[in-house]
């Protein structure tokens, strides 16, 4: 009774989308984005995407291995790799990437066993159509498959795969991946992977492995994108205080939380005035003629006045010293009543 609910797929959504809304939030591919943005501005009906993208990773050798392989893993596997913001590619160094190999086989291992396939923790990709794109992925890559590969297209299984020295003009690192597979791009420096990310389509996510406050730093101010998380991923979904929402390629809009509320709320402007002969005075200006003294007037009532700072204690000093008056008013009502 509260909400209307309608199933289907590209015909029902066709028809829908012709009907006028208050608004329209849409998650999904970008392709699909832009119908529902084309479809929306028909009736100027307002729209919140997001769309997903390739959401970067840049770890440098200042962050804890250990720890960086295990969320980053963790974050790749969820879902066998079908979340929005999934971790997309690594950029690092051949030194950090080594290291990082080796700790993400030897977890993989722990985690799923020798036979991954056979592990209750893995899921299976949704369907025949996302597992045969996730199939030529990895068959037209000329990178080096350093974990995983393995694939079975009857269970719609692909294992968790990390791949080195890919192409930077192969499929595997044009569009989103949304499956288990992992590249890792090799970088020399954080500029170069500022460099590399800013060329790019703007990711929902970026996330950031360093100990380092002036790399953090750097790709913080210096790139764009949704939403930013500094050793760990994925986790700030979780905290409904931060909006979430994509820039650019990756959606416009953000919620969660309050901001969800804000999302589908229209903020109206009300102002209410009443008929005082003091109101109507100072007000009279706006009144043609407009001769020299009522622009002047005009002015002076239309300026933009700081209040300074020392004022604003004003509140607070007034709650003192009523309270200590308070307590002296109560100790002379005590001594003339005695009680």
């Amino acid at each position: 009774e509260c909400f209307q609910v309608v199933e289907g797929g590209i015909t029902e959504t066709t028809e829908l989308l012709e009907e006028r809304f208050d608004y329209i939030f849409f998650t999904g591919s970008g392709p699909v984005g832009k119908i529902v943005r084309a479809a929306a501005n028909q009736h100027l009906t307002p729209v919140t995407l997001e769309l997903g993208g390739k959401s970067p990773v840049y770890i440098d050798s200042s962050a804890d291995m250990e720890i960086t392989a295990r969320r980053l893993l963790w974050a790749k596997c969820i879902n066998l790799g079908q979340t929005c913001i999934a971790p997309d590619y690594v950029l690092c160094s051949k030194e950090v990437e080594v290291k990082l190999v080796e700790k993400m086989r030897s977890l993989i291992g722990e985690w799923y066993g020798n036979d991954p396939q056979k592990s209750p923790y893995l899921c299976r990709i949704i369907n025949n159509r996302n597992w045969d794109r996730l199939d030529n992925l990895l068959k037209s890559t000329k990178g080096k498959v350093e974990i995983g590969g393995e694939n079975d297209s009857k269970d719609l299984y692909i294992a968790p795969t990390v791949i080195t020295e890919v192409g930077l003009d192969e499929p595997i690192m044009l569009d989103e991946i949304f499956g288990p597979i992992l590249p890792i791009v090799s970088v020399k420096s954080v500029d170069e992977a500022v460099d590399f990310i800013n060329k790019r389509d703007k990711p929902l996510t970026l996330y950031v492995f360093s100990s380092n406050k002036a790399t953090q730093n750097a790709l913080k101010s210096k790139t764009s994108s949704g939403s930013m998380v500094v050793n760990d991923a994925v986790v700030h979904l979780s905290v409904e205080t931060l909006p979430f929402g994509g820039v650019g390629a990756s959606g416009m809009g953000g919620y969660h939380g309050k901001y969800t509320f804000t999302t589908f709320s229209h903020q109206k402007s009300v102002l209410v005035r009443d008929f005082s002969a003091i109101g109507e005075y100072l007000g009279e200006t706006r009144y043609p003629p407009y001769e020299d003294w009522k622009i002047k007037r005009m002015g002076l009532l239309l300026k933009n006045r700081k209040i300074p700072k020392c004022l604003s204690l004003l509140p607070f000093l007034a709650s003192f010293f009523l309270g200590v008056a308070s307590v002296f008013l109560v100790k002379l009502l005590a001594n003339n009543f005695k009680f």
